[in-house]
């Protein structure tokens, strides 16, 4: 079977594509999606990848044909991408998440492909205000203040379009519930709580105390075993919708006991709300209050469907969800895609590279200590610095041909960088943080560069940014290179720095290529990117 996943660095599609793997019946994989991961990472390393906004331009008909183009010859196509930030920004999520679901329809009927999988949630279902199981005829006319919501019941109005136009077309939904991992821990901080919420004191211990709406009730169930109902939905070809939740409802106290010590302390649910409104206008939070309101008033549900039509269980319990998902907060676990990287500092030797080596990492009596570790705290420094503006990079030319791999280049930067630090801690070297911190005041200092221009960035900006990050690409091959030299003496393996090294030499191929891009640009009155926009 050949399978697309549009979407498939996300949650859901990155538990999937593991699943897939091991699934015999599949002989390819085809991953879709806005910004590439890195490819050589697990699990991203097993399919093949084609960068596709599907919000993008105008109108539907150049994504539509692009996709189209993808899916021929495909056995079934699942479709798993959403937006959920910027919140504020609700074209831009309807755009996506509706209509980018429409012209996944569109493509799917105009390639021939036999079979769609739709990621739907509970979050389509009508507001109930019991315990009672749903199975899946409950009405899914959504949650009106949750835009979610909203957007998961106008999706399915376009699956429900979808089937009375195309009849012959197997048409799958599934409705899990939350949907939790350790490996996406971090883009639950990022998408919900943001920085200001101390998530990390789950490191020094548990909570004393929880504070919690009133009456609150979770289901949840694991990633991975949502990933086993999309595939085994995958394999027989089944249509129509399924719930997916783990057996176990989880309440406050329940919830109290994984996060804390038992000590419950619910609040009125219109405090929580009004608080949650607050600090949302105010910035302090990413969640707004419709993701209360969706919790309060969505349905259990019952998966007796999904159990006897495809003889799926749930490995995992609801409340081995949520502590894996509180285990990758507290360190800021991730992987390495766009939607699910790591957090920035994480604590030593928890690498997003894992480090490979020959036996004990030292420094031999017969290599100067000081200056090895100066030398390696100076390329840590720069790798932060370069992390940074290659980040900043893949944000501002968002609507160039080049968006899709600087993502993948920013993922893989950010693993290298982990993986220097990892080094240094093995080998017992200072991090000299201090040279960091001037590393990243120089980086924003160069931000202020004018180039003629105060308001607007500069055409020649992208030139220049990438003349600066190639620089500094080339001096981490140097670095490689110096430990592979070394690597024996280290404790170090050799194949992993040699494979550094290429993958660094493909990271200046495609800045040469980006380079060009820019500067044809640059220096005249043409300069704009494939959506008109201008570039710089």
């Amino acid at each position: 079977m050949r399978i697309v996943v549009v979407g498939a660095t996300g949650n859901a599609g990155t538990a999937l594509l593991r699943a897939l793997h091991e699934e015999p019946a599949v002989t390819s994989v085809l991953g879709v999606a806005r910004r590439l991961p890195d490819r050589g990472a697990e699990p991203y390393r097993h399919a093949g990848w084609a960068a596709v906004d599907i919000s993008a331009g105008d109108g539907p008909e150049p994504v539509v044909a692009r996709l189209a183009e993808l899916f021929r010859g495909a056995d079934a196509v699942v479709h798993l991408a959403w937006l959920v930030q910027p919140n504020r920004d609700r074209d831009l999520l309807r755009r996506t998440n509706v209509e980018g679901t429409r012209r996944v329809a569109d493509a799917v009927v105009r390639a021939g492909v036999p079979h769609l999988v739709v990621a739907s949630s509970v979050g389509a279902y009508s507001a109930v205000d019991d315990d009672a199981p749903r199975r899946e005829d409950w009405p899914a006319r959504g949650i009106p203040t949750s835009h979610y919501s909203v957007d998961k019941a106008a999706q399915e109005r376009v699956l429900d379009e979808l089937e009375a136009a195309r009849p012959g077309l197997a048409v799958a939904r599934l409705r899990p519930a939350l949907v939790f991992q350790g490996d996406a821990a971090q883009s639950v901080v990022r998408y919900f709580l943001g920085p200001l919420v101390p998530v990390r004191l789950l490191r020094y211990g548990r909570l004393p105390l929880l504070p919690l709406p009133a009456a609150l009730r979770l289901q949840a169930v694991h990633a991975d075993d949502v990933a086993d109902a999309y595939r085994r939905v995958v394999v027989e070809r089944a249509a129509g919708a399924f719930n997916v939740a783990a057996d176990d409802v989880l309440h406050g106290p329940d919830l109290a006991r994984l996060v804390g010590h038992g000590r419950l302390v619910e609040v009125p649910r219109g405090a929580v709300r009004g608080v949650l409104a607050a600090a949302h206008d105010a910035h302090l939070v990413r969640a707004d209050p419709g993701w209360l309101d969706l919790a309060a008033s969505v349905p259990v549900l019952d998966t007796s469907r999904i159990r006897t039509e495809l003889g799926w269980r749930p490995r995992r319990s609801a409340a081995e969800a949520v502590e894996d998902l509180l285990a990758g907060m507290a360190v800021g676990r991730g992987l390495r895609s766009a939607p699910l990287h790591p957090a920035t500092h994480r604590p030593p030797g928890d690498s997003v590279l894992p480090l490979r080596h020959r036996g004990d990492v030292r420094v031999p009596p017969s290599m100067d200590r000081g200056l090895l570790g100066l030398y390696l705290a100076d390329h840590h420094a720069v790798a932060t610095a370069t992390l940074e503006r290659v980040e900043l990079m893949t944000d501002r030319y968002r609507d160039t041909p080049f968006h899709a791999e600087l993502a993948e280049v920013t993922e893989q930067l950010r693993g290298q960088r982990e993986l220097s630090r990892d080094l240094m801690d093995r080998l017992g070297l200072p991090a000299r943080r201090y040279r960091q911190a001037a590393a990243r005041l120089a980086e924003r200092a160069g931000r202020l560069k004018l180039n003629r221009r105060v308001v607007h960035r500069s055409p020649l900006s992208p030139v220049v940014e990438a003349e600066v990050v190639r620089s500094a690409v080339l001096g981490t091959i140097g670095s490689w290179q110096t430990l592979r030299d070394h690597a024996d003496e280290l404790g170090l393996d050799p194949t992993q720095l040699d494979e550094l090294i290429a993958q660094a030499d493909r990271q200046v191929e495609m800045l040469d290529r980006f380079h060009a891009y820019a500067r044809e640009r640059a220096f005249t009155s043409r300069r704009q990117t494939e959506d008109g926009r201008e570039l710089g």
